[in-house]
């Protein structure tokens, strides 16, 4: 039997919907419940499947049913095909009512803390059936979903080595780090502060593997510095806040976080600079996927919002 024949008679969506359908149940019986169908329907849609293709797809065992490497090289290309029939449907439905739709965001602390939710808010009242959802997890898991087609775009400061030939960036604006204080720190009376006052103090910091841990460390180290040592470790940006808000800590936050939250923080910034090189804040796509129209407008309503920021025009990411 030629390919095309395989593909153009045998080959349906309905067939690769029961083939993820099974691989995500684990068993075909599971999947007929969820899919509102007979056991023996999907039995036979998968044995037909298999007869068309001449391969298996699954292993049965007593336990249910694993993919085989040819259900796995199956399911990857029909969840593009699922995920690029949804877009389509999303860009026609986009194109008939802009107001509507549905957008999922990736993006990590500090971004879900204050740039986040300030877009997401001014986006709502203008669209309010635009419906959202915010993945917060760190980059290399973000990057993770975005390959797996679970995410439309990711928002965030994403080390270099994350990125793969697949991922794309877009500039959106550079953030700065600004040593803070809470408004009841002795230290938010003095006009004049050096870091190396502030080694001894007590610091919270982010868990060593965020980005922001490198780059208050490579601020100490420009100044001639050893980085201080925390006396607490968190990755919550709202914990380290509520902190610093007491006025016994001492952290580092972005400018982006300062600004969208500044309304509800009672802290003060440092006159403190750390002479770093950090990367700027990136909008994550993967490539050769149809986008999300929607995903536009946030990246827009980001690029709105940040303007104010500082920026430095001749640090740009390189084109991916």
């Amino acid at each position: 039997m030629q390919w095309n024949d395989r593909i153009g008679r045998r080959v349906k969506l309905r067939d690769l919907h029961v083939v993820l359908a099974v691989a995500e149940a684990g068993s075909m019986s599971r999947a007929a419940d969820r899919l509102a169908i007979s056991h023996p329907v999907v039995s036979k849609t998968i044995g037909d499947l298999e007869h068309a293709l001449g391969v298996r797809l699954f292993d049965r065992t007593p336990h249910g049913t694993e993919l085989t490497q040819y259900g796995r090289a199956l399911l990857g290309g029909g969840t593009v095909v699922f995920d690029e029939l949804r877009r389509v449907m999303q860009e026609i439905t986009f194109l008939s009512d802009p107001t509507v739709g549905e957008l999922r965001i990736g993006s990590a602390a500090p971004y879900v803390d204050g740039l986040v939710p300030a877009v997401i808010t001014r986006l709502a009242a203008r669209y309010p059936r635009i419906t959202f959802q915010v993945k917060d997890t760190d980059a290399v898991t973000l990057c993770g979903l975005l390959r797996e087609r679970k995410l439309d775009v990711v928002i965030g400061r994403v080390p270099t080595s994350v990125f793969g030939d697949d991922l794309t960036s877009e500039f959106l604006f550079d953030d700065e780090l600004h040593v803070v204080v809470g408004v009841k720190s002795p230290w938010a009376r003095r006009r004049r502060v050096a870091l190396a006052d502030l080694c001894g103090e007590p610091w919270l910091m982010p868990e060593s593997d965020n980005i922001a841990t490198a780059l208050i460390s490579e601020g100490f180290r420009a100044a001639g510095l050893a980085p201080p040592t925390p006396q607490m470790v968190t990755n919550s940006v709202t914990l380290r806040v509520r902190l610093v808000e007491s006025g016994r800590f001492i952290a580092a936050l972005p400018g982006s976080t300062l600004r969208f939250a500044a309304g509800r923080m009672q802290i003060k910034i440092l006159p403190v600079e750390l002479r770093t090189h950090a990367p700027p804040t990136v909008a994550i796509s993967l490539k050769h996927r149809t986008a999300n129209p929607i995903a536009k407008l946030f990246v827009d309503e980001v690029r709105a919002l940040a303007d104010p920021l500082p920026k430095r025009p001749a640090r740009r990411p390189k084109r991916r």
